[in-house]
């Protein structure tokens, strides 16, 4: 499925400039390639009525717009929708609509699968596959039919952002930017295991919400639970995070898998109070879902909510994030192409 041609979905003004210059169209016409693409959401550059025909079969010789609709869905009966989005590579990424109430938010992904290899994730057992080109991460909001229902948008589908900051970085230029999809950063949310100079370049170039993936404040447990954890201590991370400010509409979270037994005792409630205090943030517990040959189980209701005052209680806002879409494996840490690779199941 690769490119016969180069795409125009993803590529920031300057570059539609460039891309006019080259093909020595009018300066004008990268403005109206922004607007046909971005504004628009046009499939084939034939589609772009106010560039003359002469000039529209110029860009046909090199450029296509390269979305590529969902080859596969799948419908919870929470209403969540999971998307099967194909790559130019051949490979195959999940996406996840999730609706609720007034709000839309699309879970998209940055790689296929994921270097991270976290205990407690799906992706990270169908290990690393590739990164996403920028027309890729974007194509999952581009091609996706509830696209115009958005509201807010998460990358915290298959793979670690800041593995491809660049690209990352790039697809929210073009989703904030005026030329683009002109969305307020506030409603998106890019999240991390803590690749720690990633994650300092991200918060320095970027306006978005970051969310940091915590899962215990113990250094062993964090590492047995995230290899990441012996390169990138949740200590440094944190410690990272007090030099910017947070105080204003931009929000830090940490993500908190909540597993029965492991990482809900009072000891360690106490010690994320000790690690967190003083810092502007959040913290999001999550129930864990299970996946085939872990070892691990969720805690019940009763406990996450015992969890959620406690820290309330001291200081730390805390939610217990909804559950979605668990009967179609799209709930958090489930997301795989793995079975997808060879064929099957598409």
């Amino acid at each position: 499925m690769e490119y016969i041609c180069e795409p125009l979905l993803g590529k920031s003004l300057y570059e539609l400039k460039d891309v006019a210059a080259r093909l020595g169209l009018p300066k004008f016409a990268a403005g109206q390639m922004a607007k046909w693409i971005y504004g628009r959401h046009v499939m084939s550059v034939d589609d772009m009525t106010d560039i003359s025909k002469a000039n529209r079969e110029k860009l046909k010789t090199s450029y296509c717009i390269g979305c590529m609709p969902p080859v596969d869905s799948q419908c919870s009966v929470d209403g969540t929708v999971k998307y099967l989005f194909p790559t130019a590579s051949g490979k195959y990424v999940e996406t996840v609509f999730i609706p609720e109430d007034d709000r839309a938010t699309l879970c998209v992904s940055s790689q296929v699968g994921c270097k991270m290899n976290c205990l407690f994730c799906q992706t990270g057992k169908q290990g690393f596959e590739g990164n996403l080109t920028v027309t890729e991460i974007l194509n999952q909001i581009y091609s996706l039919p509830e696209r115009d229902k958005l509201t807010n948008i998460v990358f915290m589908g298959q793979g670690e952002p800041m593995d491809n900051l660049d690209n990352v970085l790039k697809a929210t230029e073009v989703l904030t930017a005026d030329y683009g999809y002109a969305w307020s950063p506030k409603r998106i949310t890019v999240s991390s295991v803590g690749v720690k100079n990633k994650l300092k370049r991200f918060v320095e170039e970027s306006q978005c919400h970051v969310a940091v993936s915590l899962h215990s404040p113990y250094h062993e447990e964090r590492a047995m639970l995230m290899p990441a954890e012996k390169a990138f201590a949740i200590a440094d991370v944190v410690e990272l995070m007090r030099g910017y400010d947070f105080s204003h509409q931009r929000r830090l979270s940490f993500e908190y898998i909540v597993f029965g037994g492991l990482n809900d005792s009072p000891a360690h409630l106490r010690e994320i109070v000790k690690l967190l205090r003083g810092l502007d943030c959040r913290i999001n517990l999550i129930r864990f879902h299970q996946i085939p040959g872990v070892n691990l189980h969720g805690a019940d209701e009763t406990r996450m909510e015992a969890m959620r005052d406690y820290l309330t209680a001291h200081g730390i806002f805390t939610t217990i994030r909804a559950s979605r879409g668990q009967d179609i494996y799209a709930a958090c840490g489930l997301l795989s192409t793995a079975r997808k690779e060879g064929g099957a199941d598409r």
